[in-house]
């Protein structure tokens, strides 16, 4: 039991990893030219002054989607572990784990959300940049954490707190 309890803790920090790293870094759509977008700040190289060039994203709502998106699992993957340490120590024998499969299958939700947002209206969010490019390797983290958060949060719903 402790193995499966150390497997399923190792998940969800392997989860909370990849969606801090998916939500903040600075890659999730790649330029042709080698420079990449993010989700908070559009930051391009400038040859003439040999320095970057940092704005705001676009106003664009379908962009908010997906911060709100990738903020909300965030916060609901970190709940999730919270509370599964909390049950872990509180409940008694016997017990299921679902108030922590729940937030954790509403963290897989919410990642597939903004991703698939991302997905379909790339086009519209990247208006005002070249054409051209390629999703980045924030993009594809975003899609692995949301199948490991689907696993998790129905293992965490069959698991059943023993000695």
């Amino acid at each position: 039991m402790s193995l499966l309890l150390l497997v399923v803790s190792a998940l969800h920090i392997l989860i909370l990893i990849l969606l801090f790293v998916a939500t903040l870094d600075k890659s999730w759509w790649t330029l042709p030219g080698k420079e990449s977008l993010n989700l908070w700040y559009d930051c391009t190289w400038n040859n003439d002054t040999q320095t970057w060039a940092c704005s705001n994203v676009s106003e664009n709502g379908w962009l908010k989607a997906v911060q709100v998106l990738m903020v909300l699992s965030l916060i609901l993957c970190c709940l999730s572990f919270i509370l599964f340490m909390f049950q872990l120590y509180t409940m008694r024998r016997g017990g299921l784990f679902y108030a922590t499969g729940l937030c954790q299958l509403c963290t897989s939700v919410a990642v597939f959300s903004g991703a698939l947002i991302y997905t379909i209206h790339a086009e519209e969010i990247l208006a005002k940049h070249p054409r051209g490019g390629s999703f980045g390797y924030c993009f594809a983290l975003a899609w692995v954490a949301f199948p490991l958060a689907l696993i998790s949060g129905i293992v965490y719903i069959h698991l059943r707190k023993r000695e």
